[in-house]
């Protein structure tokens, strides 16, 4: 009897030696096929770095010739497979992040956008994309640049992948939070860069 019993411990300790090594090995996953990272980049401004006078706005006092309110040229890469459309959301970080910029229905074939984006509703670059109104210090559909004439903020740039090719909930009328509570709704990606002006 005594011999059974000790052939039986003998028997597990066995059998939980040889199953520890395949326990490990299950928990531990495969290294899997490298990705590049959904990254958002300009070549107004690199991450983090000082946006340009010709991208502030024009509606803050002042006569300068070299701000004239042109949206910064962005491009991004590594967006989600599921993506089925874009939108871009700019807001000054150190203003209770006021929303400068809205942009959205950019087609899931685009990759980029050029500098100085018209400023209407429905710009013709890129086709078939819808801006935002924006109320504030200037009164007009798009981009309003960085309008902190006497500090230094931070403006903060995010395009979003979203799972809906339009949002057939905004209109013409709709506003900026509005616009962003939708996006953010439809948002299963997103990358950002930040600039200072």
């Amino acid at each position: 009897m005594r011999s059974a019993r000790i052939a039986l411990c003998a028997l597990l300790i066995t059998g939980a030696a040889g199953l520890a090594p395949a326990t490990a090995s299950s928990t531990s996953s495969a290294p899997s096929a490298p990705r590049s990272a959904f990254a958002l980049s300009s070549t107004a401004f690199a991450n983090g770095g000082v946006i340009p006078k010709v991208h502030e706005c024009t509606s803050g006092g002042g006569s300068d010739p070299a701000k004239r309110n042109e949206s910064p040229p962005l491009a991004w890469s590594g967006a989600p497979t599921a993506a089925k459309s874009y939108a871009i959301v700019m807001r000054d970080l150190d203003n209770a992040n006021l929303i400068h910029w809205v942009i959205y229905d950019i087609p899931a074939t685009t990759a980029s956008l050029p500098q100085n984006v018209a400023h209407e509703y429905r710009p013709s670059t890129p086709a078939g994309a819808r801006q935002v109104y924006y109320r504030g210090s200037a009164s007009l559909y798009g981009y309003q640049g960085p309008c902190s004439p006497s500090t230094v903020n931070t403006y903060e740039f995010v395009v979003h992948a979203l799972n809906q090719a339009s949002l057939t909930n905004l209109n013409a009328n709709s506003s900026t939070r509005t616009a962003a509570r939708e996006i953010a709704a439809a948002t299963i990606g997103s990358a950002r860069i930040t600039g200072e002006s």
